[in-house]
């Protein structure tokens, strides 16, 4: 017999974001799908170019500094955790110039 689950109404932040309760099934995807559509939505009327670019380098930075300070520094753990090679790493690091103490 399945149960009702309720749905909570969602945080508002500031105008325009709001902080939705995921349901468990998948919180980052939301989180980026309602981010890309505000974005989206602000850029209405002005051209867009790149917004895979844009995306993948506005998320790579805060991912890596994230898992680095999650395992303080030690690249072994944090490309273990990203599914990448140490070198890899290491690379993706130096690109966005994150210190591995970070």
């Amino acid at each position: 017999m399945k149960t009702a689950v309720a749905q909570q109404a969602p945080r508002r932040i500031e105008p325009e974001l709001r902080v939705v309760e995921a349901d468990g099934t998948a919180p980052l995807s939301k989180c980026v799908e309602d981010a890309l559509q505000f974005y989206l939505k602000n850029m209405e009327g002005h051209e867009i170019t790149n917004l895979h670019r844009l995306v993948m380098e506005e998320v790579e930075r805060p991912l890596l500094e994230t898992v680095m300070q999650h395992v303080s520094g030690n690249l072994s753990q944090a490309s273990k955790i990203l599914g990448m090679t140490r070198s890899t790493l290491r690379k993706r690091l130096l690109t966005h110039q994150i210190d591995r103490g970070s």
